[in-house]
C-alpha cells in the first residue's frame, strides 16, 4: 500500500495528462499483492504493473506504467516477464489486457509482446469500445 501511495502521489510522471487514478484500486493491491509489481531504483519507483489471475486461468493485466524518465529501456517488458512468472505460479495459462482504441502506444507495446488484438464494441458499457489483448502463456515476454 505504501507503493500505491507513492505511485498516486507521482501520477503525472507515469500517465502525463491522463488522470487514471480511479483505476488504481487498492483492493487489487490488497488482494493480489503477489501479482502487483513494482520496479525500483535509487530514485524511487520506475514502473509498476497491477495484475491478477482470474478464475479459469487468465492472467489479467489491469495497469502497467513506466515513469517518464524510464521509458524505452525494456522496463515494461521486464514487468510483464515478472508478471508472467507470478501468473504461471498461480495457475494461469493465458494473458489478457485491455486499452482504449485511441491508445496507440499501448496497442503497439502489446502487439510487440505477441498479443492478438481485437476491438470489442461496448466492452466497458455503451459506446465504450476497448481493444482486448490476448495471448497464451506458452510464449516468452
Amino acid at each position: 500500500m505504501a507503493d500505491l501511495r507513492k505511485v498516486l502521489a507521482d501520477h503525472g510522471r507515469y500517465w502525463g495528462e491522463r488522470d487514471l487514478r480511479a483505476l488504481h484500486l487498492s483492493a487489487l493491491v490488497q488482494e493480489f499483492g503477489d501479482t502487483c509489481l513494482v520496479a525500483r531504483s535509487k530514485d524511487g519507483i520506475r514502473g509498476y504493473l497491477f495484475g491478477f489471475v482470474a478464475p479459469g486461468g487468465t492472467g489479467y493485466v489491469h495497469l502497467i506504467a513506466t515513469r517518464d524518465d524510464a521509458r524505452g529501456r525494456g522496463l515494461g517488458r521486464s514487468l510483464y516477464a515478472a508478471f508472467i512468472d507470478a501468473a504461471r505460479a498461480a495457475g494461469a495459462t493465458r494473458l489478457k489486457a485491455i486499452t482504449s482504441p485511441t491508445n496507440a502506444g499501448s496497442i503497439a507495446f502489446h502487439r510487440n509482446l505477441g498479443f492478438a488484438a481485437e476491438i470489442v464494441e461496448d466492452y466497458d458499457g455503451p459506446g465504450q469500445d476497448r481493444v482486448v489483448f490476448t495471448r497464451p502463456l506458452d510464449m516468452t515476454a
